[in-house]
């Protein structure tokens, strides 16, 4: 982990932003932040814990607790592992940016979560087309503490090396998945619906509209459909998938893939927006759900 530091991110190209990628593994230049890096850090996780009162999963609530993470400056990664090795074995590396996929799988897979070591711009306090510090480390790390999700977060990484290697509709499919929980999944809670997913965790507008807007469909977790169903990165999401517990979601990646791959090849991909009939639907908010042809 010798690299030194670079802030990678999506180039403007004639056709359009292009994603940038990176495979080096480097040490938390901590020293380097400026004042302004971490007031953007403060500002962000306090408009955070305000937003996600009500709203955010009593398991991540839980877990951030437990790291003591707090808005006086950004988190030192070495300090985070001693508390997350010792909870579920995993910890921390420091990245530059995006990661090619299959070198992001090798990382879950061994129980290390890629944390990217810059922070956004002031001016990107509410839009940033990729992954930074406060989107990976406030959003995703706490529920590594969470020892079932950390065990589904290890499977997800082991399937998407298997993924890899049969092609690329296997990993559209499994990639899928990963962006439909641990990006944007919702979870019933005793009191309601609630966020779990690290890309509304991070974001004040999605915290909102995921709960809140009438606007997306939320959807009862099943792996197939879940799957099957495109995304947009470029706006709020058109349709969340809500689980029962992270029991379910782990249980859910024990089965060989390899049959479920075959069955999708031979289906179409469904459009975020859509509702199939044999969904399960939620209210609003809330924790009760009904098939979409109103059989309940």
């Amino acid at each position: 982990m010798n690299a030194q530091p670079q802030r990678i991110e999506h180039q403007l190209t004639d056709k359009g932003y292009v994603p940038v990628y990176t495979t080096a593994v480097i040490e938390q230049p901590w020293s380097n932040y400026t004042p302004i890096d971490h007031d953007v850090w403060a500002q962000l996780f306090e408009r955070q814990q305000k937003i996600l009162v009500g709203r955010a999963s009593q398991a991540f609530l839980d877990a951030q607790r437990a790291m003591r993470m707090s808005a006086h400056e950004i988190p030192k990664f070495d300090e985070l592992n001693r508390t997350l090795r010792a909870a579920t074995g995993w910890e921390l590396v420091g990245v530059q940016g995006l990661l090619p996929e299959l070198d992001f799988f090798d990382h879950l897979a061994n129980r290390r979560f890629p944390v990217t070591w810059w922070i956004r711009k002031p001016d990107q306090m509410d839009y940033l087309s990729e992954p930074d510090l406060f989107h990976d480390l406030f959003g995703h790390v706490p529920l590594l503490m969470n020892p079932v999700f950390a065990d589904y977060m290890q499977a997800y990484g082991r399937g998407g090396v298997k993924a890899h290697g049969i092609g690329p509709e296997a990993l559209a499919n499994l990639t899928r998945l990963y962006w439909y929980t641990a990006e944007f999944g919702l979870i019933r809670d005793p009191d309601g619906l609630r966020i779990y997913g690290s890309g509304i965790l991070s974001s004040k507008g999605e915290s909102i509209h995921c709960l809140e807007s009438d606007a997306p469909n939320r959807i009862g977790f099943d792996l197939e459909r879940i799957m099957r169903t495109r995304y947009r990165i470029d706006t709020y999401q058109k349709t969340y998938f809500v689980i029962d517990s992270f029991e379910q979601l782990f249980e859910a990646t024990q089965p060989d893939f390899r049959p479920i791959y075959a069955r999708l090849a031979l289906q179409d991909s469904i459009p975020a927006g859509d509702v199939l009939d044999t969904d399960l639907v939620y209210h609003r908010g809330s924790g009760e759900g009904w098939l979409a042809d109103g059989d309940v």
